[in-house]
């Protein structure tokens, strides 16, 4: 199989504007396509999570780095402006949301850093490996047509499943979001992250380590294990 960088090199290439597309063909939905790093936590109970989407139906594409302090305050930053990047559904959970520079380097196919302003903010390592798990999942999820993974009762199936199997604790494919329209989201590869390190305003926040309480903003769980997962992601219209 293609390492994670070969994979993702080749979804930004061929990213062009996504159309609108929802459950049932619905043609106002908003649409996302490309990858995210679902969330890590780490042993000083802070949870960092990644969304790349080149692809965008309602604006440029975009990066964002979402950050979770230890009592449980969310902020967003992102390269594009909130209101056309993930504040757009999230932003009622959210202490803060800011534009801001943010860079990912690849090293050796399976290796990314993140860094945000420059690293003065946040300098984010993440190592990503391939299971017989994720072969699996990825082989499955990849091979699910369009209009059935457009089906709420599948997402909910597949999550249900692939949440257990994941080690990832309480995992939803479809859902609401604290601002209140419903998502989708449609895997089609997956990758465990096997190690990171991170450095947030200086301070290290040492080692992965699952949350003690499962975390969760709306119906969307943050996983106890980091994913990456590339595929696309489907909003009702936001505000």
């Amino acid at each position: 199989m293609q390492s994670p960088q070969a994979h993702i090199e080749a979804l930004e290439r061929a990213a062009v504007p996504a159309a609108g597309a929802g459950e049932g063909g619905a043609g106002d939905a908003e649409r996302f396509t490309g990858f995210g790093v679902t969330g890590v936590p780490f042993s000083s109970g802070h949870v960092l999570a990644l969304r790349r989407f080149p692809a965008s139906s309602i604006g440029p594409g975009y990066t964002s780095v979402w950050i979770r302090d230890p009592a449980g305050a969310w902020s967003m930053h992102g390269t594009v402006d909130p209101g056309l990047s993930c504040p757009r559904y999230f932003g009622a959970a959210l202490e803060s949301a800011s534009t801001s520079r943010i860079s990912l380097a690849w090293g050796g196919g399976h290796a990314i850093t993140i860094d945000v302003d420059g690293g003065d903010v946040l300098h984010w390592d993440l190592m990503l490996r391939a299971t017989p798990v994720t072969r699996i999942m990825s082989a499955v999820s990849g091979s699910v047509p369009e209009r059935l993974l457009r089906r709420r009762t599948f997402l909910h199936a597949m999550g249900a499943v692939a949440g257990p199997a994941l080690g990832a604790g309480r995992l939803r494919l479809t859902g609401h979001v604290p601002n209140g329209q419903r998502f989708a989201v449609y895997p089609r590869r997956l990758w465990f992250v096997a190690g990171s390190r991170a450095v947030l305003e200086g301070l290290d926040l040492g080692e992965p380590a699952a949350l003690t309480v499962q975390d969760r903003l709306g119906d969307f769980w943050i996983p106890r294990r980091g994913i990456l997962m590339a595929g696309t992601a489907v909003f009702e219209p936001g505000a």
